[in-house]
């Protein structure tokens, strides 16, 4: 049988066909094909009151990207630039991660999701990276994903999901990890010392990576995610 995977989804208002302009649910395709083409069953979940309940019925769960973060959730106040906060997201994607853990189901997330897993943890971000840094390598473009390079730690379960500790990575995001939570480890950098990828120390089957793998070419995180999903005891 072969795996569900839950993925988190935006609320926003959209258009399609040729007159319609409403408030919708969605999320770029290019998640879902990954999980399907990695062998598993995609499932969009919608930002809503009490969406963890379907936590019961899924192998593994995937965080995505998409707006900021509050900085409320990490005690910080909010920067001018910080852009897209969804509290409801927020909370419906917590209450996912939450219940996630609890029956011990494999989680990937993905930019803003790898942020939330650090959020989650007591660890905070910060608000603007080109402050930081001094460039715009991370976002170069508006609405355009870039790309550079990272360095994956060797012997970490990053490394050992991506088959290399040296890859070129799709990129697009202007915030990042500052201090990281509680049993929290970072995997994977940057050039300019951003941080790329974590893991769970105390989980054995939770990454998070900074880049956007569903642009890429590469599929290997999807199929750790499917692959561990297929091993979840749905009792």
């Amino acid at each position: 049988m072969r795996p569900v995977i839950g993925i988190s989804a935006y609320a926003e208002r959209a258009r399609w066909g040729e007159a319609w302009d409403l408030p919708a649910v969605l999320l770029p395709r290019a998640y879902a094909d990954q999980v399907a083409d990695a062998g598993g069953v995609p499932v969009l979940l919608p930002p809503v009151s009490g969406v963890e309940g379907a936590v019961e019925r899924l192998d593994g769960l995937l965080l995505a990207g998409g707006g900021d973060i509050d900085p409320g959730r990490y005690g910080a106040p909010t920067d001018a630039r910080t852009a897209g906060v969804r509290g409801a997201r927020d909370s419906a994607e917590i209450d996912l991660l939450e219940a996630a853990l609890a029956r011990g189901l494999p989680v990937l997330g993905v930019c803003r999701g790898m942020q939330l897993l650090n959020v989650v943890r007591g660890g905070t971000l910060n608000q603007h990276l080109p402050d930081l840094v001094g460039h715009h390598g991370h976002r170069e473009t508006t609405g355009v994903f870039g790309a550079h390079p990272v360095t994956v730690a060797e012997f970490s379960r990053t490394a050992d999901v991506l088959g290399r500790t040296e890859l070129e990575v799709p990129t697009y995001h202007h915030q990042s990890l500052a201090e990281l939570g509680e049993d929290v480890t970072a995997t994977a950098w940057a050039d300019d010392g951003t941080v790329e990828a974590i893991e769970y120390t105390d989980r054995f089957n939770v990454i998070g990576v900074q880049w956007h793998p569903e642009m890429g070419e590469d599929p290997s995180l999807f199929h750790w995610l499917a692959e561990r999903a297929s091993d979840v005891d749905r009792g």
